[in-house]
């Protein structure tokens, strides 16, 4: 049952819309399956699918609200879930915040989101993954650790407003770690798609075996401001960081997109004129949902436009707080590349550093988005536009701000897998200069 059709869940959704006695109800109905097989030790450790559906209600009286849930769609708990819900609602507070929901806007298509492939991924499927990742490492005297997930859902939304939206996605995961079994080198590389036919496990697998031979035996290298090489998933973990753009916490003076005095950085150059970041529903190699967890349609929509803050995130609160128009959070993120590839940029390098990626990223000073992390799996000093020899990996402390302000060539796209965080990004390597690690660590 775990994955409605549309029509499924519209007639499980208008039961419950017709069992309210509240001022109005709003209900989301969703479900997944999924599938995993996990490995370390060059050893399956886990395997394994789960499915499941699940109704949330939310009933309202004025501005009091209550919601409950259950995983049960028989008429009689369906009224049931709907009477406790409204219990709910009577008992608690007004919430001088709380918006109704909305009538039905009009969305801009059906998704993307949705691939047959992913849908029809098999356990034979996942263990052929886990074979062709394990055996050419062992081939290598190389420990492999890796985590294939695959997930197939749908979100249906419906309220007492005349509102209902429905969307189905799929989507597949990958990444490996390889260690050499000498204990001085570590590799890793991720692959991830809503249509598994565009991964390529094995590559990613190949890939980190090579990082791990190359990254043996590493020497120190004093921490300093260096010209660095960051790979996607490295650019896109520090990209991500600035992309809560957050109008009420801008207004309120409480993140970067504040400005001194008042107000916000709305229409304000913060970085090279060449990053452009936008947000598109309908993007293919990134697809999202067409509408928001409250309903909201989607569009394309620019969030930095030629280095400048070109919108906003409004919810509909602050919206009508502000008197603006509500803009919902993105499901996606697109930066801008260029044609150069990690070997053109390293060419182009006379005296720097190659990272594959980035972790244990941390706040240090959010009004300034100065962040905190180490580099892993993977760091190499570039001479000369050659790889001179893999280096010890460093704590970085960087903003993304002045890292945009640094850059110096853009890369090519990629869809990206991030150590933290799931951006659903298709975003460039990149080249910056003064890049600043702050110390060494020993890590492998």
């Amino acid at each position: 049952m775990a994955i409605l059709t549309k029509d499924e869940a519209e007639q499980i959704l208008k039961k419950v819309i017709g069992f309210s006695k509240a001022d109005g109800i709003q209900a989301s109905l969703n479900g997944n399956d999924g599938g995993n097989i996990r490995y370390a030790r060059n050893s399956v450790s886990t395997s394994g699918e789960d499915s499941n559906v699940s109704l949330a209600v939310q009933s309202y009286y004025g501005k009091k609200s209550g919601t409950a849930t259950i995983n049960e769609f028989d008429d009689a708990s369906l009224e049931k879930v709907v009477r406790r819900a409204e219990e709910l609602a009577q008992l608690a507070p007004e919430n001088p915040e709380f918006m109704e929901p909305i009538p039905q806007p009009t969305y801009g298509g059906e998704s993307k989101t949705w691939a047959e492939a992913t849908a029809k991924i098999s356990p034979e499927f996942r263990a052929k993954v886990a074979a062709d990742s394990i055996n050419p490492a062992a081939a290598k005297n190389i420990t492999a650790a890796g985590f294939l997930d695959d997930n197939r859902g749908f979100n249906a939304l419906m309220n007492s407003k005349g509102l209902y939206a429905y969307n189905k996605a799929t989507s597949a995961n990958f990444t490996v770690t390889m260690r050499t079994n000498d204990g001085t080198g570590s590799g890793w590389a991720g692959s991830t798609a809503a249509d598994v036919s565009k991964m390529n496990p094995s590559l990613a697998s190949k890939t980190a075996i090579d990082k791990a031979l190359m990254s043996r035996n590493a020497k120190a290298l004093e921490p300093g401001k260096y010209t660095v090489v960051l790979e996607s998933s490295a650019a896109a973990d520090l990209v991500r960081l600035m992309l809560n753009m957050n109008a009420r916490q801008a207004d309120e003076g409480r993140s970067f997109y504040a400005k001194k005095g008042g107000g916000t950085k709305l229409g304000e150059k913060i970085v090279d004129e060449r990053v452009n970041i936008y947000t598109d529903p309908w993007h293919d190699e990134v697809p999202a949902s067409p509408w928001a967890n409250d309903g909201q349609a989607r569009k394309r929509m620019d969030l930095i436009k030629n280095g400048t803050v070109a919108n906003l995130f409004y919810d509909r609160y602050w919206a009508s707080h502000k008197n603006v128009a509500p803009v919902p959070f993105g499901g996606n993120t697109i930066m801008e590349g260029g044609t150069a590839s990690i070997e053109d940029m390293i060419k182009d390098t006379k005296r720097g550093v190659l990272v594959t990626r980035f972790w244990y990223i941390r706040p240090v000073d959010p009004q300034t988005l100065l962040y905190t992390g180490l580099t892993r799996d993977g760091t190499f000093f570039i001479e000369n536009g050659k790889i001179k020899h893999p280096i010890k990996n460093f704590r970085f402390n960087e903003s993304p701000i002045i890292m945009l302000n640094n850059l110096e060539t853009l890369g090519k796209q990629e869809r990206v897998v991030t150590s933290e965080g799931n951006p659903n990004g298709f975003i460039p390597s990149m080249k910056i200069r003064d890049f600043t690690f702050s110390s060494l660590s020993d890590a492998v």
